[in-house]
């Protein structure tokens, strides 16, 4: 008998960082977390009864492979606020959520031994999503001196004849980092001169702060070489509902599309009629700047209270994570976790779950009330004392 059935790669693969902090939070008793990733926000209620009314008017069937017609115009209308121009019927494509964009762009694009610049610290899908392609993921490691923005010296230092693709994820998790319209100029001159594909993960486009969202679609010589992922999970509070959007060259989206519809079939129908009533709501704008409103004053709060603490934290300017340095305390990133947890029952999560580079920082959401904020800032504040910084 074989010694497993289980493919090497899916052996070698480690489990996500995450999961092992939610598992133990979730059990402990008087245990308060900081580490989901999850809008507190309930989905609209107009939302909520569109599908409602879906359902009991038996729109249950299958939809087109790539999502209903209103829906893909619905989204081509939605991406043109960010300065973003797709033809609804071969170049919009809609997912089941941001993430089966990010695996279908990659089975699209690459073959064996094709190299893929991974902008770390990064979601933690992005290296398996690179390895299950067979794909070689090279590690660009940001640096908080960068305030964790990719600098076009470290892109063209990591360049190779190999490189085939770079995984942009900006505003990021889990460092809050977003990419002016200068740094993506700056980039983009690279990724033109060596003609690589950009796939943009831009899920958090709704949420920055002070500074309007600039996607490297909308600059020169951009366009063509770039997938855009967006979706509904973060700023229209709708994560169960696995919405997402992939925007690109027609070619990009029918190789995608062709995955998609062996593989899934077609988005869920009753979501796609949420999604769809999401999108061309009167209120949809005024909606999505209440919750950003409100995650500011969140994000202000938990920056305040870490550096009232003593902690260094570079302001995190889009999505809604706060990445404060620990080094400070001479624990490892795993360590301030483990003992955090242990000892005032709260879990944030390690930095290195999201790269090596993330040791020395831990990730902490504030996609909670500011009631919780507060209650695990002082529990926070209490476990570090100890450390005298």
């Amino acid at each position: 008998m074989r010694e497993s059935y289980i493919s090497k790669i899916v052996r070698q693969m480690p489990d996500s960082g995450i999961k092992d902090f939610f598992d133990v939070a979730n059990t402990m008793p008087g245990a308060l977390s900081l580490g989901v990733g999850e809008p507190d926000f309930e989905t609209p209620l107009h939302v909520r009864q569109a599908a409602i009314a879906s359902i009991e008017e038996a729109r249950t069937k299958y939809t087109d492979n790539r999502g209903t017609v209103e829906l893909r115009a619905a989204a081509a209308e939605y991406l043109e606020k960010f300065d973003l121009h797709y033809h609804r019927q071969d170049e919009i494509l809609i997912t089941v959520g941001a993430s089966e964009g990010i695996d279908l762009a990659l089975r699209a694009l690459l073959d064996p031994g094709d190299e893929v610049l991974v902008v770390e610290p990064s979601y933690v899908s992005y290296i398996p999503c690179v390895e299950l392609c067979q794909g070689v993921p090279v590690h660009l490691p940001m640096k908080e001196e960068n305030r964790f923005r990719l600098t076009a010296g470290e892109l063209a230092a990591a360049v190779t004849e190999r490189t085939k693709a770079l995984i942009l994820p900006f505003p990021s998790n889990p460092t809050g980092a977003i990419m002016e319209r200068e740094d993506l100029l700056a980039i983009s001159r690279i990724l033109v001169e060596h003609d690589i594909l950009v796939i943009s993960d831009e899920i958090y486009a709704e949420l920055t702060y002070g500074k309007r969202h600039v996607s490297i679609a909308s600059l020169p010589g951009m366009r063509e070489r770039t997938v855009v992922l967006n979706g509904f999970s973060k700023a229209f509070a709708m994560t169960g509902w696995r919405m997402g959007i992939a925007a690109g060259p027609a070619e990009m989206i029918a190789a995608m599309n062709k995955i998609h519809q062996f593989t899934i079939m077609s988005a869920g129908t009753t979501s796609q009629y949420a999604a769809l009533e999401a999108l061309t709501s009167p209120v949809r704008d005024a909606e999505i700047a209440a919750m950003r409103a409100e995650y500011d004053v969140r994000r202000r709060l938990l920056v305040e209270g870490f550096r009232g603490m003593g902690l260094d934290v570079v302001e995190p300017e889009g999505a809604f994570y706060v990445f404060p340095s620990i080094q400070k305390t001479g624990l490892t990133s795993m360590e301030f976790c483990d003992r955090l947890l242990l000892e005032q029952k709260v879990a944030v999560i390690p930095g290195d779950a999201f790269g090596t580079c993330g040791e020395g920082y831990v990730r902490c959401s504030y996609a909670y009330s500011q009631e919780k904020i507060r209650q695990c800032l002082g529990r926070i504040a209490r476990f570090v004392e100890q450390f005298s910084l």
